[in-house]
């Protein structure tokens, strides 16, 4: 277990390439930490759900924004209260940009998966849950790659374990990971 370390991470990446697994190991390293799920504020409405498409509306991103705020919100109120703060959430896209102005300037690490396409589209069947309707994997690898700023520690885990995917993060996150929400605003 770390200790002494008080600081925000967010784990994103597409559907299926360890988010969730990888966050709760992370977040279980850390003595006094939180695991935030952003995908819970979602599932939270219960009328009027919108998913966002892949030629999203203005309406969808509308819902996805607020999701992020309310995410960045909880984060910010459990840092405030002493946690270790380990996001988790599909963050891919220009929108990685939005979603870290919404965040107080703390230290803070962005951790981004990014398993191969095969690697996810094994992941994807061997699950329970299915992420993948909507989007493929194809179309969403391709956003994450072509239009996700590059910060932070982009990690591909393909071959690693969660637990492995964990020791390489906390190798790597303080020297490739850092990011300053100050330095994204536009």
């Amino acid at each position: 277990m770390i200790r002494d370390i008080h600081a925000m991470f967010l784990v994103t990446g597409i559907m299926a390439s360890g988010k969730s697994t990888v966050a709760q190991l992370l977040a279980e390293r850390f003595e006094k930490s939180v695991h935030l799920r952003g995908d819970h504020f979602r599932k939270m409405i219960v009328n009027d759900r919108k998913e966002v498409h892949p030629d999203a509306q203005a309406d969808q991103m509308e819902q996805l924004l607020l999701r992020y705020r309310l995410a960045a919100q909880a984060a910010d109120a459990y840092y405030s209260a002493g946690f270790t703060v380990v996001m988790q959430d599909v963050v891919v896209g220009r929108v990685l940009n939005d979603f870290l102005t919404l965040l107080e300037d703390r230290p803070l690490y962005v951790i981004v998966l990014c398993p191969a396409e095969e690697e996810v589209a094994r992941r994807e069947a061997a699950r329970a849950k299915k992420g993948y309707g909507i989007w493929t994997v194809s179309a969403l690898n391709a956003v994450l790659h072509a239009e996700t700023p590059r910060v932070g520690l982009w990690l591909d885990s393909t071959g690693l374990t969660p637990e492995e995917t964990v020791d390489a993060i906390l190798e790597r996150v303080w020297e490739e990971g850092t990011v300053r929400a100050s330095e994204i605003r536009e």
